[in-house]
């Protein structure tokens, strides 16, 4: 393999003059987690897209959460959403590109998502000339080398389809190579040998001139597989699609949380200071631990958290919930609980750990929704009866239905990371919620012991 090239952000940022405004449109709210001072919307009112776009920056989040929607629900959003920012971006006289943020385990709608971005594109006179694809995110160890999209494991690397990711209920798959994995998950549409791969070697070995002379070759809505072992190979790409829209090139990018960092020409950067820390988190208040996500990293997590500090543990029981004529008793019971424990400890609020799936995929969707909901319910009753000093939500789709549904956030920004590269920190600007310190916590970033950091940390101010 070619030694790196280095390439720092700030020559990222030098590009960014003219370029055009990122839209990322995330399908939760994790991909967030690599970035600070960016804005952030749960809703997509156009007056809502119209203040994002008028802050200075290099783009912003609208939060969709499509990856808890059926496929039909997910593609109308996406398409909502890009109809209001067109219309935003109108009426302030600023041109976007749209990004497709989802999993770097490469669980999610695709290609819905960027088809159904590309459709209101060119319904509007535009159009998608290809798919930039980059799921890696370096600071959790998944990369893409020679095609292959890989997750750090112990001291090595495992092929993402030998993951436990791979297998989820609803968005399994069989491919470790991406163009495999495009051709696999367009049922065939989207031939693996029509998909092309600028691998580390090009990106390495290339200049920004001739890796834009790759891109601007490829149309007609093909993908394009970005290989990245380290953060300079995403932002060597990065130049090189600046370069290729400057040039005339229309892309949609389907992407991980690394991309977005390289895209708004960020550096890695260390987690948010005890101080500042200090200045968001009510002394003396305890906290709530919202937990959804179910992945065994979760779990361990948890147990780990309670071997080094004690807290108030409340359980929803998922078979409970699912019958519908014990479910209201048995989270109005929850909630007594939680709200009453909060005055003197921490309190774990978590769905009972056992996996619950149904028949096929759609109900095991279904399924997931409706446990979903009821964990937000919960929350929010929890937080209206007392405040608590944060919020820290466990898992994708818990994270945005908690900040959706249980906090009513509208508008934030997002301030940083708590931990390395992972976890991110949230102020909300508007809605019931401003100024409560809200932490956005994936199900499978971390080791065992992030979650009991992340709580230390807040804890001790």
């Amino acid at each position: 393999m070619h030694a790196v090239r280095r390439v720092p952000a700030r020559a990222v940022r030098g590009a960014l003059a003219g370029a055009r405004r990122v839209v990322f449109l995330d399908d939760d709210p994790t991909g967030t987690q690599t970035v600070r001072d960016l804005p952030v919307l749960t809703r997509w009112g156009v007056e809502d897209v119209r203040w994002a776009l008028r802050q200075d920056t290099p783009g912003f989040f609208v939060l969709t959460n499509t990856r808890s929607l059926a496929p039909g629900e997910a593609a109308t959003r996406d398409r909502e959403v890009v109809e209001a920012c067109l219309e935003a971006a109108g009426r302030e006289g600023v041109r976007p590109v749209f990004a497709s943020r989802s999993d770097s385990t490469l669980r999610g709608h695709f290609p819905l998502e960027t088809d159904a971005i590309g459709e209101v594109v060119a319904k509007h006179g535009g159009t998608v000339d290809a798919v930039v694809l980059a799921p890696a995110y370096t600071d959790a160890g998944r990369v893409t080398i020679h095609g292959v999209h890989w997750l750090r494991a112990g001291d090595g690397l495992l092929p993402v389809a030998e993951s436990e990711f791979a297998r989820d209920a609803t968005f399994g798959y069989r491919s470790s190579r991406l163009a495999d994995w495009v051709a696999e998950k367009s049922g065939g549409r989207l031939a693996a040998e029509e998909v092309a791969e600028l691998t580390v070697e090009d990106i390495r070995g290339g200049t920004t001139e001739s890796l834009r002379n790759r891109l601007t070759g490829v149309r007609g809505g093909r993908v394009v597989a970005l290989d990245a072992a380290e953060d300079d190979d995403l932002r060597a790409a990065v130049l090189a699609v600046l370069a290729a829209e400057d040039a005339g090139m229309s892309f949609v990018y389907r992407i991980g949380p690394s991309f977005v960092r390289a895209r708004v020409g960020q550096d890695a950067q260390p987690p948010i200071a005890d101080e500042v820390l200090a200045g968001l988190v009510r002394p003396g208040a305890h906290g709530l631990v919202v937990v959804g996500s179910h992945v065994a990293l979760t779990t361990g997590q948890l147990a780990e958290l309670g071997r080094r500090r004690r807290f108030a543990a409340v359980e929803l029981d998922v078979p409970t919930l699912l019958d519908e004529t014990r479910a209201d008793e048995h989270i109005r019971d929850a909630v007594a609980a939680a709200a009453a424990a909060l005055e003197n400890s921490l309190v774990v609020l978590s769905t009972s750990r056992a996996l619950v799936k149904g028949a096929d995929e759609a109900a095991s969707l279904h399924i997931a929704r409706r446990v979903s909901a009821a964990l937000t319910t919960a929350a929010g009753r929890v937080v209206a009866a007392r405040r608590p000093g944060f919020v820290v939500a466990k898992g994708g789709i818990t994270s945005s239905d908690v900040a959706t549904e249980a906090l009513g956030i509208r508008r934030a920004w997002v301030r940083g990371s708590l931990l390395p590269g992972i976890v991110s920190l949230w102020e909300p600007v508007s809605g019931p919620a401003a100024g409560l310190p809200y932490v956005v916590f994936a199900g499978n970033v971390g080791d065992e012991s992030s979650l009991a950091d992340v709580v230390g940390r807040l804890e001790v101010l």
